[in-house]
């Protein structure tokens, strides 16, 4: 995607902005005539947004519905779960001392992810953990890659609306964000490999384990 964006990828960025923080959620409609009077665009405009949308894997046509917030099914979420074992492991892999820069911002993430489990705002609490490992893959230092795990975590994100205790679901991994941060500062990647890699495999079981509990 070029530095220029168009109306249309600007609203599809903001709709998927809203997908992340879990303001829209699986089955919810996407109705062409409403987003047209909340973003002043033009219906071509908004459906050239849900185009975009659709492409990322995060909406789909339903015949006398329109589009709507898909729901993932389980072989998505374990190709999700293999390109997360691509990409973040790889970046922890390749990663030098890091910035200062990048240690704020994870710091930043995991600040944001204990205020709102103070807070017990659970589906806040999944939004800033999953920004965490976006600022994992920000490591490798491409843009592209960096565009394409922002697809992957909305994809994510829609998975994980699907708990029914959120409390219990996202309870584990604000310390084992916390410690692969601590282990990344303190220069030990292969550790932070290795906690990255349990955290990913504990990660997906419970994910597949939502679709045994719908």
């Amino acid at each position: 995607m070029g530095s220029i964006l168009t109306l249309a990828d600007q609203i599809a960025l903001e709709l998927r902005a809203d997908i992340i923080g879990g303001r829209l959620l699986p089955g919810m409609a996407l109705v062409e005539a409403d987003l047209v009077k909340v973003y002043n665009a033009s219906r071509n405009t908004i459906r050239e947004a849900l185009h975009r949308l659709g492409h990322e894997g995060l909406t789909r046509y339903v015949r006398n519905k329109g589009v709507i917030v898909r729901r993932l099914v389980p072989g998505e979420v374990r190709d999700l779960f293999a390109v997360r074992r691509t990409l973040e492991l790889q970046a922890i892999a390749g990663s030098r001392a890091l910035t200062n820069d990048q240690s704020e911002h994870m710091q930043n993430a995991i600040d944001a992810t204990t205020l709102a489990r103070e807070r017990e705002d659970w589906r806040a609490v999944a939004t800033h953990s999953l920004l965490f490992h976006q600022q994992i893959v920000g490591l490798i230092g491409s843009p592209l890659f960096d565009e394409f795990f922002a697809q992957v975590i909305a994809q994510l994100r829609l998975v994980f609306c699907a708990a029914p205790d959120e409390r219990r679901f996202q309870s584990p991994w604000l310390e084992r964000d916390c410690e692969i941060y601590t282990l990344l500062a303190n220069g030990n990647k292969l550790a932070a490999q290795e906690a990255m890699s349990v955290y990913l495999h504990d990660s997906e079981r419970l994910s597949l384990a939502l679709f045994d509990h719908p």
